[in-house]
């Protein structure tokens, strides 16, 4: 399975303080990969990072052979890697088919766009029920549905999903897993970061931990979740 992100020596700082300390780590065509640990561990930096919302003090941003660490922010989805960030941040004032067709700002060609947004509306048919509904009245689960398509506008290959289950009920979390596993075997690679340890490692194929913005240990998701420091610390098993 080859390469499509590769982060070496990835450095971001906000002033004098260090957020992520020269991490490497590669994401591979096809899988869910994740990036667990505590609130604070320099989780959401990477990904406003790789995603052009933060500048990258040192290292390098590797997509699909291509060197994008200096690339404007409104470039990166153009090259097919999208983010739905933490909190969802959807356009409240906005229809939610006003907010998907904000997510397709860098598709020119409309059946293409078309084409995208019937593909969220399968996805999440409660989404076409309420196309034209004011996107600030969802509910918090169908504005995570909504960052998620909008995200997806771009027919990204690689999407970037920072805390999905941030905030949302049990029932609508186990939901967003099962919506990140369909994306996957709908040919789509994704990055996730999540405080949700378990569920995260349910769904993911690898899995890097990270404390105090580095890299603290990489592997196959199975192999974490058999890890008894990892069932001690992360998973409530004693």
């Amino acid at each position: 399975m080859s390469v499509l992100l590769k982060l070496e020596n990835f450095k971001l700082r906000y002033g004098a303080v260090e957020a992520v300390r020269g991490i490497n780590l590669e994401i591979r065509k096809g899988e869910i990969a994740a990036l667990l640990g505590a609130n604070g561990a320099g989780k959401s930096s990477t990904m406003n990072g790789i995603a052009g919302l933060a500048p990258v003090a040192d290292g390098r941003v590797i997509f699909d052979g291509r060197d994008i660490t200096d690339l404007p922010p409104e470039e990166i989805p153009i090259s097919g890697l999208t983010l739905a960030p933490e909190g969802r941040r959807v356009f409240g004032t906005l229809t939610v088919a006003d907010n998907l067709r904000m997510g397709a700002y860098a598709v020119s060609d409309p059946s293409e766009i078309r084409a995208a947004q019937d593909r969220v509306f399968t996805l999440f048919p409660i989404l076409a029920e309420r196309q034209n509904q004011f996107a600030g009245t969802l509910s918090g689960g169908q504005q995570q549905m909504l960052a998620i398509g909008r995200a997806l506008m771009c027919n990204p290959r690689l999407l970037l999903l920072d805390e999905p289950s941030l905030g949302l009920a049990p029932l609508v979390v186990e939901q967003v897993f099962e919506l990140i596993s369909t994306l996957r075997d709908q040919s789509v690679t994704i990055f996730l970061v999540e405080q949700n340890v378990a569920g995260a490692l349910e769904i993911a194929d690898r899995a890097y931990l990270m404390a105090s913005g580095q890299i603290t240990r990489a592997g196959s998701a199975a192999e974490m979740r058999a890890s008894e420091d990892m069932s001690a610390s992360y998973l409530g098993v004693h």
